[in-house]
């Protein structure tokens, strides 16, 4: 792994650990008001990821994919809800689960699954998905483009780069 990879792996983890704060802090402020006291803990949970998806968003283009152009931030924001989306659905899911599927509803319960196995599937995938599609620069195109096969590549015709020969030509 490069510089710039640890680099970016951990700048997104920091970014992550502050979302996670945001997250946490914000579903158990939500879960001890009166005014969400009798709904299902999902809605807090809702509310709290959208909190730290600003976060989250905001960290992310401004320090971990910082050098990576944008041509369409629309694009890049749109694409950043929907794998959040479904990152939040992720934890929702395990949440979901265990609290009305297994019985278990202590508060204990609900932070283990929605904040500790939840979030971790949720940050893997993110990850993945920004990376990969989000936050996606001209040099990660390039790079995809490179390892297309050379039949679909356009031919060269620079007179200094030659075509390897066919197999079974001489050169």
């Amino acid at each position: 792994m490069r510089f710039s990879q640890h680099r970016e792996a951990l700048t997104f983890l920091v970014v992550g650990g502050s979302g996670y704060l945001v997250d946490v802090l914000a579903f158990n402020w939500l879960r001890s008001q009166p005014v969400l006291a009798g709904t299902d803990p999902s809605v807090a949970k809702v509310l709290a990821v959208c909190v730290a998806m600003v976060v989250t968003y905001l960290g992310n283009r401004m320090l971990t994919w910082r050098d990576r152009p944008t041509s369409d931030s629309r694009r890049q924001v749109a694409l950043f809800v929907l794998f959040n989306l479904i990152g939040l659905g992720i934890s929702v899911a395990t949440l979901a689960l265990t609290h009305d599927v297994l019985g278990l509803t202590s508060r204990l319960a609900d932070n283990l699954s929605a904040n500790v196995v939840g979030l971790a599937l949720g940050t893997a995938f993110r990850y993945w998905s920004y990376q990969r599609f989000v936050f996606a620069g001209a040099g990660q195109t390039s790079r995809r483009r490179s390892t297309t096969p050379a039949a679909t590549r356009p031919a060269t015709t620079h007179p200094a780069i030659t075509a390897s020969p066919v197999q079974g030509e001489r050169a």
